[in-house]
């Protein structure tokens, strides 16, 4: 049997967490659920994280801070879809420079949502 991709969802709102990680799960992966950026740093096991939904602003490091600390690292890094309401090209330009797979506004269209993720596990 192989494996299932783990998808790393990081999301200060509980709801969205929730949300995501029922999206993700139907479409049969599996996902690890962290509150904050400072919550993903301090895991354990992030060497089983294959992709990444991120959102932008949280409370402590941003999405785009919690790029800037992995890029930092000498690891590897799975793909990072990030996910905001703040859609100024500043945020989105220093996401895409970081090496952000996708930047997307929420509401979430989860249909291109999926097509990302998919697109990123191929990558």
């Amino acid at each position: 049997m192989s494996r299932k991709p783990v998808i790393a969802i990081v999301d200060d709102d509980q709801s969205i967490r929730e949300a995501l990680d029922d999206l993700v799960l139907s479409c049969g992966y599996r996902s690890r659920l962290f509150s904050s950026a400072e919550a993903f740093l301090a895991d354990d096991d992030r060497a089983a994280i294959d992709c990444m939904l991120v959102d932008v602003k949280m409370p402590g490091l941003s999405g785009i801070e919690l790029q800037a600390v992995l890029n930092s690292q000498n690891a590897p890094k799975p793909p990072m879809i990030f996910m905001t309401s703040y859609r100024d090209e500043r945020t989105r330009a220093a996401a895409i420079d970081g090496g952000a797979f996708a930047f997307l506004g929420k509401p979430v269209d989860f249909d291109q949502l999926v097509r990302c993720l998919e697109q990123a596990l191929k990558h």
